[in-house]
């Protein structure tokens, strides 16, 4: 089925062309344009995300040294670093936007059924954000401090496969909290956050959606206790209790009462104090779905080392999320072929095998296969030699 094909050209047609047009009508992307199409553009990006280009002129010198085979590859329009420089600075960023959240729909249905470790049924989030670092002089309109800007990638991330469901972009001056109000957290799901998150006010809104929340609380909360349940100290839970917040701003924010769970955490000797509004799961099972949290941090470093969103191609607001949100895309793409074939494997090891391969024209699922059982039975082996 895939003879003759390149991995480049195998992995792009999982994407679904059909709501991409659409998205590209919606905003009109190919008005007036005769020879570099939305599709040319998508292409382009692509290949510097999955080959980790480092600039546009590297994009062209890369694409023109194989120019026989672009066409079958799906390139219509000649890839020139003028004219994909112009497209992201002119074709509106919500074309890939709007995509991207399509490739999320997809990849959610297909991550369903993953096994979050935790005995709960319920959707689980991450809600967290990372800082991108950009240059003052050139990126002005994202100014964050005296000498330094900044934009800010914030991600609702559901736990089950690491699909980020929400990705709101934001210069670097924009408080975490805020982005509560755009999230859209389910009711009945259960959302962990950092106690940058705690804003009485919002949680309660969470709280009447009705979803729910685990939390971290700061040291000098005030509140008084109403009730203290059992505990088993063998694992790690020195408190269950029921709480009111006393203080009468907090207490007008949040009215009733929520769940204070103090825990001890002996791989970082460290002790830590929940918040939830979630009385009918286990103390423990508070503890370990904060635990679950780290995949968000988790997802916002593998983007940053194995993507490029932490130098751009150009220096316009439009460009900057253009690149961020087919980033994107690529990482949902990845996690859809990875799915779809039954790839084995870390999605780092998949996406270095397309890297170093994008022009073979082998099948994925073998090529990947092959690169693992090398792998499995030579675990000695450099990088180089995995994917000779």
């Amino acid at each position: 089925m895939n003879l003759g094909k390149t991995i480049f050209t195998q992995l792009l047609q999982q994407l679904p062309r059909y709501e991409f047009n659409q998205c590209v009508d919606r905003y009109h992307g190919n008005y007036k344009v005769r020879n570099f199409s939305c599709w040319d553009q998508l292409l382009c990006m692509s290949f510097a995300q999955l080959t980790y280009r480092e600039s546009l002129r590297d994009i062209e010198a890369c694409l023109n040294s194989h120019r026989q085979k672009l066409y079958h590859m799906g390139f219509r329009g000649k890839a020139s670093r003028s004219t994909l420089a112009d497209a992201n600075e002119t074709r509106d960023f919500r074309i890939y936007q709007d995509f991207g959240h399509i490739l999320i729909g997809i990849a959610r249905k297909l991550y369903q059924g993953e096994d979050l470790g935790l005995d709960l049924q319920q959707t689980v989030y991450a809600l967290d954000s990372t800082t991108i670092d950009l240059c003052l002089s050139t990126f002005p309109w994202a100014a964050f401090r005296k000498s330094k800007a900044a934009v800010k990638l914030h991600t609702l991330l559901d736990l089950r496969g690491a699909i980020p469901t929400f990705v709101g972009l934001t210069t670097g001056k924009t408080h975490d909290v805020k982005m509560m109000d755009a999230a859209p957290i389910d009711a009945d799901s259960i959302c962990a956050m950092d106690r940058g998150y705690l804003d009485f006010q919002r949680l309660y809104q969470l709280h009447m959606t009705p979803a729910f929340f685990v939390i971290r609380a700061k040291h000098n909360m005030r509140f008084r206790r109403l009730y203290s349940n059992p505990v088993d100290k063998t694992t790690g839970i020195q408190a269950d209790q029921s709480i009111v917040l006393v203080g009468y701003k907090s207490r007008t924010a949040y009215p009733e009462t929520l769940r204070r769970v103090r825990y001890y955490d002996v791989h970082q000797n460290k002790r830590l104090v929940f918040l939830t509004n979630h009385f009918g799961i286990p103390a423990k099972a508070v503890a370990d779905i904060y635990h679950c949290r780290w995949q968000v941090e988790l997802f916002f470093k593998w983007i940053k080392q194995h993507l490029r969103i932490k130098t751009f191609y150009g220096t316009s607001p439009n460009a900057v999320k253009t690149q961020i949100w087919i980033a994107i895309s690529i990482y949902l793409l990845v996690a859809i072929v990875k799915k779809r074939l039954k790839l084995h494997g870390s999605l780092h090891t998949i996406l270095q095998v397309l890297e170093v391969n994008i022009f073979e024209k082998k099948d994925i699922y073998q090529m990947v296969s092959d690169a693992l059982k090398q792998e499995t039975e030579n675990p000695n082996l450099n990088q180089l030699i995995l994917f000779s």
